[in-house]
This record gives structure tokens, C-alpha cells and sequence, in this order.
């Protein structure tokens, strides 16, 4: 199996990843739910490093010497177990991330760890895009730390409009020329689940599902 499956596997064994009937904060009624705030234990921390250390190998050109950043609070523990998924595998990298206020007193600032200067090559390591709000809240500290912004990485793309006609995703590359590169799609869980047994014999996914979640995204994704 490719990491792909094997993620969408680790979600479901951590519980993160649900069906049944929900209602998003937007007040959205949904078949399908990822809380990643499941996430509690050192082996899955340590698990989700390697899967985001699968997505930047693949996706992301010379990854050696990046900055892994991690808006507080979600994307700390991410962009920390990142950082030491890449170096097991003799890929270096930096790592920082920001304090939601601004120290007065020892060093000093907002930022922790790395020291973010001119030119340093800075990926976004997050868990999920619903808004984008926590991204464009730090893209003026690392600008102004005069990074380039390499791109944001995430656990799940569940490829939903917000409340116009783009995806958080779209509008952040359309107005920042971002990258976004997702462990998964809900495109590519539909595919990897719908009539497959799980270790226990459930299917999670039936014909009956797959129609619930395909009329979801009919309405709601843009694919």
C-alpha cells in the first residue's frame, strides 16, 4: 500500500476519520468528519510526521535546508514531528513556529526555534484548511522575516468552497501564490474505502455511503 492508504488507514484506527451524520461549523450536514484534535498519543504524533515527510518528498523539490513552520497551536507538534521524520531519513531541516502573543522578556518575539532570516525557504506545516485563517495570520511574520514561502502542507484536502465559489486552498494560491499539498484528498478516501473491507470486516463505505458523500461534494466541493 502507498502512503496514501496507509494514512487514510491511520485515521480511521485513530478515529479521526468518521462517517455517519454531522453538521460542520458552517452548519453543513455531512456524512464524512476528520477531527484531527483524535491525534492524542506519542505513536501517533510520531506516525503523522512520517506521512507529512511522505507528502514533502514527493511533492517538494530539494527539501533539504526548508524551514518546517507550524502556526501555534495545531501545527507546532506537526511541524516538530516532521522535522524528525526528515532527519531519519538524512533530510535536515529547520523548524520554528509562533507564539500566539509576543515575549518582552529572554529572546524575545514571536517566533520559536529556528531564526527565520532573508531568503530561508519556509514550508507551512498544518492539519486541515477550512478558512485559511491561521495561514494568512503568519504569512506577515515570515514575510517580514523576508522567507520565502515554499508551501503549506496538510493532513486532508476536504476540498470544500467556503462562502464563495473557491476552496480555501484556491484562494490562498490565488492570492498568495501558495502550494497546497494534501496527505489526501476526501477524492482520494472516497476511492481508497468505498466497498473495501477494513480489518474487521466492516465496510465503511457501501454504495450507500459513497452516494451520500458523492451528493456532498456535488453540492459543496469543487473537483
Amino acid at each position: 500500500m502507498d502512503y496514501k492508504s496507509n494514512f487514510i488507514n491511520f485515521m480511521v484506527g485513530a478515529g479521526a476519520l468518521t462517517f455517519g451524520d454531522f453538521v460542520t461549523k458552517s452548519g453543513r450536514k455531512t456524512p464524512y468528519f476528520v477531527n484531527t484534535g483524535k491525534y492524542s498519543q506519542g505513536a501517533q504524533i510520531a506516525a503523522l510526521g512520517e506521512f507529512y515527510a511522505d507528502c514533502i518528498v514527493e511533492h517538494v523539490a530539494e527539501p533539504e535546508g526548508l524551514v518546517l513552520f507550524g502556526p501555534a497551536y495545531k501545527g507546532i507538534s506537526l511541524a516538530v514531528a516532521t522535522a524528525i521524520a526528515l532527519s531519519r531519513r538524512g533530510i535536515e531541516v529547520g523548524y520554528c513556529f509562533n507564539r500566539k502573543e509576543v515575549k518582552d522578556h529572554g529572546e524575545g518575539g514571536s517566533l520559536v526555534g529556528h531564526p527565520l532570516k532573508q531568503g530561508d525557504r519556509v514550508l507551512i506545516i498544518e492539519d486541515v484548511i477550512t478558512a485559511g485563517t491561521a495561514v494568512r495570520e503568519v504569512l506577515p511574520i515570515l514575510q517580514h522575516a523576508g522567507a520565502v514561502i515554499a508551501g503549506l502542507v496538510i493532513s486532508v484536502d476536504r476540498m470544500e468552497r467556503g462562502t464563495g465559489a473557491r476552496t480555501a486552498i484556491q484562494e490562498i494560491w490565488e492570492e498568495h501564490g501558495i502550494a497546497t499539498f494534501p496527505i489526501v484528498t476526501v477524492q482520494d478516501i472516497l476511492g481508497a474505502l468505498h466497498n473495501r473491507p477494513m480489518a474487521d470486516g466492516t465496510v465503511l463505505i457501501d454504495d450507500e455511503m459513497a452516494g451520500r458523500m458523492r451528493a456532498y461534494m456535488d453540492a459543496y466541493c469543487v473537483r
